[in-house]
């Protein structure tokens, strides 16, 4: 019975150690500010991660370039949120939650043709709500700071967004765009 019960008691702290490091117990913080370096870190890690797998997978020129693209800036974005972060006790996610994941292992499931279409809607969808985000943190953020950084971080997210439109047009008209590089 003892046995028992350390065992059960050493599996619920087991259980309760790894729910602390998965990506469903990172919660956002509840200040608005915050919870915006919050999220547009996560963000950033997804967009890394997604601009590697553009590398890999996709059959157009364009694609793999717009996604070379994201993977700098969102690299650049992330590296100065850390700061920012860091000045304001604000703690960064590890790793990229569920909706991400869902993102990144449907998309790598892809390839060619069929990646560039759905890749490219995709980074359509999330530039259009990140530009949304960034517009509303310039203007109504009460922290200085990040209403700077968003203000300034803006117009190459709305650079991504017109890329992003651009190549989707493209790839979702006639399936590639450009040539693959030898």
């Amino acid at each position: 019975m003892t046995r028992l019960f350390i065992s059960s008691a050493m599996s619920v702290a087991l259980a309760a150690t790894l729910a602390a490091q998965s990506p469903a117990a990172q919660t956002p913080p509840t200040d608005p500010d915050h919870r915006f370096v919050f999220n547009t870190y996560m963000s950033g890690l997804a967009e890394v991660r997604l601009g590697e797998l553009a590398q890999q997978k996709a059959s157009s020129a364009e694609v793999k370039q717009f996604g070379e693209r994201l993977m700098t800036d969102h690299k650049k974005a992330n590296e100065e949120l850390k700061t920012i972060a860091a000045t304001k006790t604000i703690t960064l996610p590890t790793m990229v939650d569920d909706k991400h994941k869902a993102t990144y292992d449907r998309l790598s499931q892809l390839s060619g043709a069929a990646f560039d279409r759905a890749f490219m809607q995709d980074m359509l969808t999330a530039h259009r709500t990140a530009v949304d985000n960034f517009r509303n943190e310039a203007k109504d953020g009460k922290d200085a700071d990040i209403k700077t950084w968003a203000s300034k971080t803006l117009p190459t997210l709305e650079g991504h967004l017109g890329q992003a439109q651009s190549v989707n047009t493209a790839v979702g008209t006639s399936g590639t765009v450009g040539t693959q590089k030898p």
